[in-house]
């Protein structure tokens, strides 16, 4: 019997869903990839999550998809459901920081840039090996990838199949943060923790925007929210009163 799985714990306000197969550093099993959206669309709409990080356990982030399960990835092309977990993860209404350690391969890059944000050790290594195994990446994934680093930085990881260091991938912009790995949970805990005190009416809008998922009539609809939802009304009142602000609204089903 596999000992993978995916593993969800909640501190405070910050989910962490965690990659678990040790036998394969972390690898994306089958189940693994149908069980993320679920436990996605589980934590969503929880009010008390207010943000989600996403590593791997050990010294590893995820070494990719388990090459046992190619087959079925390979026949569904782009409609498999590892696009399907990545797409779901991309759609999160929340923040997501991808915490890495070690190996954040094929698979692993395909969730790490899923996230919005990518704080790394120093030990951490990138690829993306379609090339090395005949393969096709996957189209959105290939898409988001150039649209994160640029055109040519992310032509050479899909041509080269090579394995980088973390100073190229933060020169290349795959990565926002490089800190000691014994310092890395401590620098995801501060910054989650900042996050989860800022709007997230604010957030929600900006990763739309962002993303290039809201057209004008979503933008005027997030700029209507501002005027009722009352999340300006207490920033501006916290900001006088020299206090931390309490924003309060979430995203519901509506939304």
């Amino acid at each position: 019997m596999s000992d993978a799985k995916l593993t969800v714990e909640v501190t405070g306000p910050v989910a962490t869903v965690v990659i678990d197969n040790p036998a394969r550093r972390n690898a994306m099993t089958a189940a693994m990839w149908r069980q993320l959206p679920e436990l996605l669309d589980r934590l969503e709409p929880d009010p008390d999550v207010r943000a989600l990080v996403l590593t791997g356990a050990g010294d590893a982030f995820c070494a990719g998809a388990d090459l046992g399960d190619l087959a079925e990835l390979l026949d569904a092309g782009d409609t498999s459901i590892a696009v399907a977990a990545e797409e779901r993860l991309a759609r999160f209404a929340k923040p997501t920081v991808a915490a890495i350690r070690g190996a954040c391969v094929g698979g692993g890059a395909q969730l790490a840039v899923a996230c919005d944000l990518r704080i790394a050790a120093d030990n951490a290594r990138f690829g993306v090996p379609p090339a090395r195994l005949g393969l096709v990446y996957p189209a959105p994934t290939t898409r988001r990838l150039a649209r994160l680093i640029g055109p040519s930085a992310a032509k050479h990881l899909l041509f080269t199949a090579e394995l980088i260091d973390v100073e190229r991938a933060l020169r290349i912009g795959l990565v926002d943060e490089v800190l000691p790995s014994d310092r890395l949970a401590a620098r995801v805990d501060e910054l989650t923790t900042t996050i989860a005190q800022r709007s997230s009416l604010s957030i929600a809008a900006a990763k739309e925007i962002v993303d290039d998922r809201a057209g004008p009539a979503r933008i005027a609809w997030w700029h209507r929210r501002v005027a009722t939802a009352g999340e300006a009304r207490e920033g501006v009142a916290a900001f006088a009163e020299r206090r931390t602000p309490r924003f309060a609204w979430q995203p519901s089903a509506g939304d």
